[in-house]
């Protein structure tokens, strides 16, 4: 049987009279019982808390954690729910999903138009859980500055959609030339689509036409006919601010956020999944439990971590070494900024530069703060000639980096200004690339499991059109990276021509509680720098020859993989992440400091351990440690400072126990070390003086 089940269950009487009154009192009310304990610092002067009666303390947290509605693993049950969301489908597993969304986006953008019809449209692109459109109203009489969409209008959009798709008009596809096309778009005035056209690259130009009533630019997919949308399961969202092409000195364009879906069923599901997600908002709960802040007066993106989410952190990155370390890596640290010259060597000043910050001046040199690791890694290398007998090189680094983001893009701690990438290198033999691979991906599924991510998605990119390198290396480094998963028999998808200019990769997604998935993880084929930088090493024959690169992180970066950890968790951290491990709370100011003496102890073991500083009812005390997230309580009285003692509780498995204190900080520091919860239950006296405890009558 639980311990936690038996304490609600059982009471021993320790102290006669006084225990029964607790006893009682703890299934009444928990106020009531806090006071005749003498729990309340208040409730006595300091004489009388100190001779207290000695009622069992474990009881004691038993009895008023159920008052105050504690949680635990042997009380909480998981509702049987058919409305699971976590298998919901994507744009990636269900190709007819991709092709509902898409012909919903043209399906709104005709509805707009025959709603407002001086709107124009410019681009309405399928997103993973549904679809937008961008929207422009120009200067009308009625409307000075241009029509305002506001939320009642979506209901009045909606119901002109369901009217198109009741009418079943066909989807037809239409190829013609450019002139053809430039044409047809000034005879309906939609300049907006006009610059679309000129970036198009390929030809023919594709139509998609909704009978002979409403077409636009489109390569597609879409579904046979408008009659094949599901009326019900398609939703407008919301209305949004949006420039056009993204440049804050273009037309300002108004957003519609929609979401489809295959079946009503399915739209449920997800808004179950976003009423979850609101729940778990990692800037909410970074706010709540005090582990981050974005101060807006040092400027938007930057992060300032608090103690606690400090403490979270390092622990993080702690494991991320020691990880790194047992598996060959060398952990190297690099300059924040550097020469501009640098940066233009690399080729990110020119590919990257509305990317990067302003350069700034320095004893008539500019240099520039550093949005990218792999530059100075490459200088690294290149400081002595290497020889095929060195291969692999493997650095790592914890490199803090700093991209210039739009104000209206940055999104709490996942897209931020400075932020930290969990980087790697890897210089190797081409004939080396494959069990590198292998052990890059080993890596890491051992980092991410050990946070609770065993569920991922994985995709192949391959050579686009425009690249670098010669074909026989892109077919060896791809035919590596298929190779390395086959080996490992894990599933991927694969994206013909979504490779970067400079090398194929593999990105896995991990998929959170809530059954999101987010992109953390690339492993990256980088033919581009060594070219650059002229990297070489001298060969088995002894000629000079180029070391094959490879780009890896596992978390992508530290704030954002923060963000996902606390809303997966919904800032409930396991055991060995969370930042007070366990909290005492004094039932008296007698025991203040015994209850400091044990907590300096743990603190030297490297727990984290803290005192509540008791100006709070004890249900209180406990209330507060049950919000803060806190995995372990002990509830401390007379009784346990005399036999050296803690009353202890688990955050997710109840009461449990009694322990001494070295037993207890040797089971926390096992814990912490090997990533457990804290489940050993400690010696619990379940009987009276004269035979056995009666079970409690509600």
């Amino acid at each position: 049987m639980k311990i936690g089940v038996l304490a609600a269950n059982v009471f021993v009487l320790t102290a006669s009279n006084m225990a029964t009154t607790a006893f009682h009192l703890a299934r009444r009310s928990l106020v009531t019982s806090s006071r005749r304990l003498g729990a309340t610092r208040s409730s006595a002067p300091p004489s009388v808390r100190h001779s207290l009666p000695r009622v069992s303390t474990s009881r004691l947290l038993s009895a008023v954690a159920d008052e105050t509605g504690s949680a635990t693993a042997a009380s909480t049950e998981q509702d049987d729910d058919n409305d699971d969301d976590s298998d919901l489908p994507t744009n990636d597993s269900d190709p007819h999903l991709l092709k509902l969304r898409h012909t919903s986006a043209h399906v709104m953008a005709m509805a707009v138009q025959r709603t407002f019809p001086e709107a124009q449209v410019t681009i309405g692109p399928w997103i993973d859980d549904g679809f937008y459109y961008d929207f422009y109203f120009p200067p009308t009489p009625e409307h000075e500055t241009g029509r305002k969409l506001a939320e009642a209008d979506l209901k009045i959009i909606k119901k002109e959609m369901d009217k198109i798709i009741s009418m079943d008009l066909p989807i037809l596809r239409e190829e013609v030339s450019r002139d053809q096309a430039r044409e047809r778009i000034r005879q309906i005035n939609e300049p907006f689509k006009l610059e679309i056209l000129d970036s198009i690259k390929t030809e023919p130009i594709t139509l998609y036409s909704l009978g002979d009533q409403w077409w636009d630019l489109c390569a597609g997919p879409h579904l046979q006919s408008t009659g094949q949308l599901p009326k019900k399961a398609i939703e407008l969202r919301s209305v949004a601010g949006a420039y056009w092409r993204g440049d804050e000195k273009r037309e300002m364009l108004q957003r519609i956020y929609a979401t489809a879906w295959n079946t009503p069923q399915e739209l449920r599901r997800h808004k179950k999944r976003l009423e979850e997600a609101k729940k778990r908002d990692h800037r909410v709960l970074g706010t709540k439990l005090d582990l981050f802040s974005i101060q807006e007066n040092a400027g938007g993106g930057l992060v300032f971590w608090h103690p606690k989410g400090s403490a979270v952190r390092r622990k993080i990155e702690d494991f991320w070494k020691e990880s790194h370390l047992a598996r060959g890596y060398a952990i190297v640290y690099t300059p924040h900024i550097a020469n501009l010259e640098l940066w233009k060597t690399s080729g990110h000043y020119d590919f990257y530069r509305e990317g990067m910050f302003d350069q700034m001046e320095v004893e008539n040199e500019t240099y520039q703060i550093k949005p990218m690791n792999c530059p100075f890694h490459c200088l690294m290398y290149k400081d002595a000639m290497r020889s095929y007998r060195d291969l692999p090189f493997r650095w790592g680094e914890l490199g803090t980096v700093y991209r210039y983001e739009r104000s209206g893009t940055l999104h709490g701690l996942m897209r931020v200004r400075g932020f930290t990438q969990d980087d790697a290198h890897i210089f190797c033999l081409p004939e080396q690339l494959q069990s590198e691979i292998v052990d890059v991906l080993k890596l890491t599924q051992s980092i991410l499991s050990r946070f609770g991510f065993d569920k991922y998605e994985l995709m192949i990119s391959t050579r686009p059109e425009k690249s670098v390198g010669s074909d026989q290396i892109w077919e060896d480094a791809t035919a590596a990276l298929v190779g390395a998963l086959d080996e490992l028999g894990w599933k991927y998808g694969t994206d013909e021509g979504g490779g970067a200019f400079y090398g194929p990769k593999i990105d896995l997604k991990i998929k959170d509680a809530i059954g999101r998935t987010w992109q953390c993880s690339t492993v990256q084929c980088d033919f581009n720098l060594p070219e650059r930088f002229d990297l070489e090493y001298v060969s088995a024959e002894g000629t000079r020859e180029r070391p094959i690169m490879v780009h890896r992180a596992i978390f992508g970066s530290i704030e954002r993989f923060f963000g996902i950890l606390i809303e997966n968790t919904a800032g409930d951290l396991p055991f060995w992440l969370a930042p007070t491990q366990l909290k005492l709370l004094p039932v008296t100011d007698a025991v203040v400091d015994y209850c400091k003496d044990v907590a300096a102890k743990a603190n030297r073991l490297g727990l984290r351990v803290e005192v509540d500083r008791g100006a709070e009812r004890l249900a209180k005390q406990i209330r507060n440690a049950e919000q803060s997230r806190i995995p372990v309580m002990a509830v401390v009285g007379v009784k346990e400072m005399e036999e050296g003692t803690l009353a202890v509780r688990s955050r997710k498995n109840g009461d449990l126990g009694s322990f001494k204190v070295n037993d207890l900080l040797d089971e926390l520091k096992r814990c912490d070390e090997a990533a457990e919860e804290m489940m050993k239950m400690g010696e619990v006296v379940v009987k009276e003086a004269k035979g056995e405890a009666e079970p409690v009558k509600e």
